[in-house]
């Protein structure tokens, strides 16, 4: 499809990277499910291990599946490249150990997902990986945290579950200044309402179990490479040196701008084997597909629901974006015009007793820890994404006793409203 790139969002989502299976002319992707892949002769072998030809070798590595999946993610979010994983949080550590080394540092953003905050918190140190975490509400904050052994700046676009929007385009500057790369999560975001890349960033990474499945049945995460930041600074000799796991390769230099994509491949992937599924690729093709007319619904009916809460009499307050009272509203408004996302957060009057009769209230809401179904969803961050925290790790991170979190989905918007006013009402007794 040669017009592919001059296409808008909402056709690449459903026409990216494919146009029929050519053997059977399949309209619709087919699953690969496949371990291995036959050979025509012995120099094309050679060649596709040697990086010198197209083609798959095993279904850790890639798949036609998969593959058709990143590259219409690399296309929603204008990168080079992608690569699938198992989970978003393989996403996430694959990124890190992409690009950093023992001994080396990350700076961070400190409003973070739990089992993120963990990872950077505990297990990369185990690594000799130092994060260092700042509060992203001011941009200098990251510069005075940047040593000579930092090796990236890494953030959400929206927080979980501050729900802080930062600067990208500051940061990302502050970031190239230092000669560094800006890594995002945009998982609360989607590129429908945002594209990182178009503000500086230099890799995006999403759980594909939320949004871009949408149903809640897979887990999944991907990374995608924009192809703008400069490898050969020296500061990244594992991207210019050559590689003696792979053939004396020299990502930088040889691959060019698909360099850092192209080594998350053929390294960390490979030697780490947490390759996505054909069958999870396959559903999440199929979300894609619906993407945009699901998040404009949800992000609809977040606005209404915000505003519902932040009226109510047994609401202490809410955070939420897109609602013009909030602190992080301008920001919204630059970064993402067409909604904050459809995740938030308020408390309740009462404390975390009065949030617990709350959420064991809600009968239509469902109760568990995810987020971008088509299903609203209502979780108790203290006492479960964020659990393993200290309470003095959680109030950094932005998680309060009385905090819930929101995720809006596609359901009626006055059957939304009834099910939370009757569960507030009862967290009040």
């Amino acid at each position: 499809m040669s017009q592919e790139k001059s296409y808008h969002l909402e056709t690449m989502a459903i026409h990216g990277a494919f146009k029929f299976e050519p053997t059977t002319r399949a309209e619709a992707v087919p699953i690969f499910q496949t371990v291995a892949y036959g050979f025509d002769n012995t120099e094309q072998a050679e060649k596709i291990f040697a990086l010198q030809a197209e083609g798959h070798i095993y279904t850790r590595l890639s798949n036609p599946t998969t593959e058709v999946f990143e590259k219409r993610v690399a296309m929603l979010e204008g990168g080079v490249g992608a690569l699938a994983t198992a989970s978003g949080q393989a996403a996430i550590t694959l990124s890190i150990l992409n690009i950093v080394n023992c001994g080396e540092e990350v700076v961070s953003s400190n409003s973070l997902y739990g089992g993120t905050f963990n990872l950077f918190n505990v297990t990369l140190p185990k690594f000799g990986i130092k994060v260092n975490m700042v509060n992203a509400q001011d941009p200098e904050n990251f510069r005075r945290a940047i040593t000579p052994k930092t090796r990236a700046i890494y953030a959400d676009t929206i927080g979980n579950p501050g729900m802080e929007i930062i600067d990208i385009e500051t940061i990302a500057k502050l970031a190239h200044e230092n000669g560094i790369p800006l890594i995002l999560d945009n998982t609360f975001a989607t590129p429908y309402l945002c594209r990182p890349f178009d503000w500086g960033a230099d890799i995006v990474v999403h759980s594909a179990s939320k949004y871009f499945c949408g149903n809640g049945t897979s887990i999944g995460g991907i990374v995608i490479d924009s192809g703008n930041f400069d490898w050969t600074s020296g500061r990244f000799p594992s991207m210019t040196e050559p590689d003696p796991g792979y053939h004396n390769i020299s990502y930088a230099h040889d691959v060019g701008k698909a360099a850092y994509i192209t080594k998350l491949r053929a390294q960390m992937l490979r030697d780490l084997g947490v390759p996505l599924s054909p069958f999870n690729a396959f559903l999440y093709l199929l979300g894609l597909e619906t993407l945009h007319l699901r998040v404009e619904r949800q992000i609809d009916n977040a606005l209404k629901v915000a505003k519902y809460l932040e009226n109510h009499p047994a609401v202490d307050w809410v955070n939420y974006p897109s609602l013009p009272s909030n602190k992080f509203y301008n920001l919204a408004q630059k970064y993402l015009p067409r909604g904050a996302g459809a995740v938030f957060t308020f408390g309740i009057k009462g404390g975390r007793k009065a949030g617990a009769k709350f959420i064991d209230s809600v009968q239509l809401f469902s109760h568990l820890a995810n987020l971008g179904e088509v299903r609203s969803l209502v979780v108790h961050p203290a006492s479960t994404t964020h659990s393993q925290l200290s309470p003095e790790e959680q109030i950094s991170t932005g998680v309060t006793p009385d905090m819930v979190r929101i995720s809006l989905g596609i359901e009626n918007i006055e059957d939304l409203l009834n099910d939370l006013e009757q569960a507030l009402i009862n967290s009040q007794k």
